[in-house]
């Protein structure tokens, strides 16, 4: 007979304790309400610097603790922009920036939202992988939350040492992918698992900041993972979404396979990365004419990022022509390391790349696939640089008039091409969009302007449409909907410059509209849980979005 605390109501047994996420658990000693004074302006939360009013200066005891100018929120933001400018090095203006969040998180993201085309390139792709790799060297203050092997058996209690108790999404990496650069280890994203690394450089550097060991495999590596997934959930309670990000390959599958079933989860390196493109796509193809179905895809990389936009093409083209998955799967093919994915070499394949094998002769280069598939669109997803060379963009420049060109590897380094090889070797026909920005090309007295395919489109708004919703479980026609959502924000001018992309200058208008297509299937599928269903989603996710401006203190 189970216990009354190991019972749920109606005798069912809560294995997670999500009848008691929400119950008061008692408040750790170091936590407490910032009240004023010293304490209050080394809180990054509440700290408003030299925007404190007269009256609030009195009011908190900061008399004599802050110069006697009042700044207006607006005028610090001048002022930041005006010094990361200085900055030469994309690095300083990332330490910079991470400085800032440390002592005032609301100036921050006021400076991040009002400036994001200048400034996302600076703390996403191409400037964070560079921060990434240098993580133990610009080290400060630790940001988010650690769990290593050293913690097994305690992860809920770590997880308890976090001072929010309404956590609503997770984004949580072991670091063994990050962007194409490998393994590095214990050095990213807000919850990193540390199993170890098996970079030697890291290794052996005195000041890596992870565990000095080997990567953990197999058994022990796996309950690391059970451990805490199962105390997210007694801890969060269910409807919380835990986002894979930046697993390698062999666990990336596994893991999404295994907790889609009975957790709320997100892969964005295998989901997001697919609805973004699948948007591009669908943008391209009122540039380029035809249907999903009308066209030939070559991939150049089978990982969680080919396999993932493959798969989200083939269910968009099966959704739009009634016919079977298995059938839209073979007008899209793969090229790995040993070239052509063909019916041969199924036995020898990961299980995920095998349904991409079809009939067709060995084919060893990409050249030579590109010259025998003949595809309509061309996507490189395979980390590795300039490997779509001259030869290859012009052969896809030789049977299209308008050849799809989409080179994905982050960061710039790593990319297929570049923007200004897209455009040259295709004589501006080329309808081209990167994984990191590239500035715009000037070929024979025309400028084109590069699209980004940036998961940064996607995931904050389908995040938020699966909290609007109180969705209990991510289902893919719901990243179908973000990326039509994001397909939809692209206007005639977009499409006048080239553009297959909104402009990220609207990137929380369109979050929205994303969030609200991505809970409007939810509530159609019968996966939401908040109820009444909002009559406007729109407007609801919108009031829902954070906003940066100082509050008022009394």
């Amino acid at each position: 007979m189970a216990s009354e605390m190991e019972m749920a109501g109606g005798g069912v047994e809560d294995a997670y304790g999500e009848d008691r996420a929400t119950e008061e658990q008692l408040v750790t000693p170091w936590s407490f309400s910032v009240a004023s004074g010293y304490t209050l302006l080394r809180d990054p939360r509440h700290n408003k610097g030299l925007a404190f009013s007269e009256a609030e200066r009195d009011a908190h005891y900061l008399r004599g603790l802050l110069p006697p100018s009042i700044m207006s929120q607006e005028l610090q933001e001048k002022k930041l922009m005006h010094n990361l400018r200085q900055y030469t090095v994309p690095l300083q203006r990332y330490i910079a920036m991470m400085d800032l969040q440390e002592r005032n998180e609301r100036l921050f993201y006021k400076l991040l939202i009002d400036n994001v085309e200048e400034l996302l390139p600076v703390v996403y792709t191409p400037t964070v992988g560079e921060a990434c790799q240098k993580y133990g060297s610009i080290y400060r203050r630790p940001q988010g939350l650690y769990i290593s092997l050293k913690d097994k058996g305690k992860i809920l209690e770590v997880l308890k040492n976090w001072p929010e108790r309404s956590i609503q999404v997770i984004v949580v990496t072991d670091g063994e992918r990050i962007l194409g650069l490998g393994d590095l280890g214990c050095q990213c994203l807000p919850i990193t698992i540390d199993v170890g690394t098996n970079n030697e450089a890291l290794l052996n550097d005195e000041f890596y900041i992870g565990l000095k060991q080997r990567r953990a495999t197999g058994e022990e590596y796996h309950e690391l993972l059970e451990e805490f997934m199962t105390a997210v959930k007694q801890n969060y309670g269910e409807k919380v979404l835990t986002q894979f990000e930046d697993f390698a390959n062999h666990n990336a599958f596994d893991l999404l396979a295994k907790y889609s079933k009975s957790h709320l989860v997100f892969n964005d390196d295998i989901q997001g990365t697919a609805s973004v493109v699948l948007a591009g796509l669908i943008a391209a193809l009122k540039v380029v004419g035809g249907t999903l179905a009308d066209h030939k895809y070559l991939f150049l990389g089978a990982g969680e990022a080919g396999t993932g936009i493959a798969e989200l093409i083939a269910l968009e083209m099966s959704k739009q022509t009634e016919i079977p998955i298995e059938e839209c799967r073979k007008k899209v093919w793969l090229v790995d390391s040993r070239g052509l994915i063909v019916e041969s070499r199924k036995e020898s394949l990961q299980h995920f790349k095998q349904p991409w094998a079809h009939e067709h002769e060995p084919v060893k280069t990409l050249l030579e696939a590109v010259q025998a598939i003949k595809p309509t669109v061309l996507i490189g997803t395979s980390g590795v640089g300039r490997t779509f060379t001259k030869e290859v963009i012009e052969a896809m420049a030789e049977f299209n008039e308008r050849p799809v060109i989409f080179s994905l590897s982050n960061p710039t380094s790593h990319s297929e091409c570049t923007a200004e090889e897209a455009y040259t070797f295709t004589q501006g026909r080329a309808v081209f969009a990167s994984g990191s920005p590239f500035d715009p090309v000037e070929y024979e007295g025309k400028t084109y302007f590069p699209g980004q395919s940036n998961n940064a489109y996607i995931f904050p708004g389908f995040g938020l449409g699966v909290v609007i919703s109180g969705a209990i479980r991510v289902h893919d026609d719901m990243l179908l909907a973000a990326s039509e959502a994001l397909a939809e924000q692209v206007s005639e001018d977009n499409f006048a410059k080239g553009l297959i992309f909104p402009p990220f200058t609207n990137i929380r208008k369109i979050s929205a509209h994303i969030a609200a297509k991505v809970a409007a299937k939810a509530y159609d599928l019968g996966l939401a849980s908040r109820l009444p269903r909002p009559d406007d989603l729109v407007k609801y996710a919108e009031s829902c979005m954070y906003t940066p401006a100082y509050r008022s203190y009394r």
